[in-house]
């Protein structure tokens, strides 16, 4: 009888340490398993940040080759858009008068020059002639005048003076010169025969 109380005691103490060095197993495998799911986390979230630079990288990448060719873009626009304009210059630039004053018995008062640009470049002057006729057409005296700093997209007005006599103006383009759109032209300059762009101040 002793003998088998001894046994179970055995047994006893067995199966407790068993289950004690069991449970120690258990726990330190979870502890592995825990230490395994961090490094998994860690590698996975070192992947997506090395995934996001590297799409930055090629995203900044993208932005600078834009960049680049709009820029080399840019530069040949700018020198065909002066070409443009100087070719069709009369579409974009004119000249007009704002209304005005005349006498009973003649004479002209209140008289403004106005130049409208509609050029993407400032004009540096234009030069203008004014014609004061009288009631039957005849000249009664022409002035020049000169208007400048006249606004890209925009215009400039200068005043004339008052006239003793005349019923009406006629006006007409002298001269005008840009520098930003290497543009001079003037009336008594002809284009030059077989020249495809004559009115640039200097040739390129």
């Amino acid at each position: 009888m002793k003998r088998h109380i001894g046994y179970l005691i055995v047994i006893i103490f067995l199966v407790i340490f068993l289950v004690m060095s069991y449970s120690r197993e258990q726990k330190r495998i979870k502890q592995v398993l825990a230490q395994n799911e961090r490094l998994l986390n860690e590698n996975r979230q070192l992947q997506e940040s090395l995934d996001i630079n590297s799409r930055t990288t090629q995203q900044i990448e993208s932005r600078h080759e834009v960049q680049e060719r709009t820029e080399v873009a840019q530069q040949g626009t700018f020198v065909e858009r002066r070409t443009y304009f100087r070719k069709n210059w009369k579409q974009f630039i004119t000249v007009s008068t704002s209304d005005y004053h005349t006498g009973f018995l003649g004479g002209i008062k209140d008289l403004k020059l106005i130049v409208r640009n509609q050029t993407e470049y400032p004009l540096d002057n234009v030069v203008i002639s004014v014609q004061y006729l009288k009631g039957n057409g005849d000249v009664f005296k022409t002035e020049q005048y000169t208007v400048n700093n006249i606004p890209a997209k925009g215009t400039q007005s200068v005043s004339a003076a008052d006239s003793r006599k005349g019923q009406k103006v006629e006006i007409t383009l002298v001269s005008i010169t840009s520098q930003p759109m290497n543009f001079c032209w003037a009336v008594n300059k002809p284009a030059p025969a077989g020249n495809n762009d004559p009115y640039m101040c200097i040739p390129n």
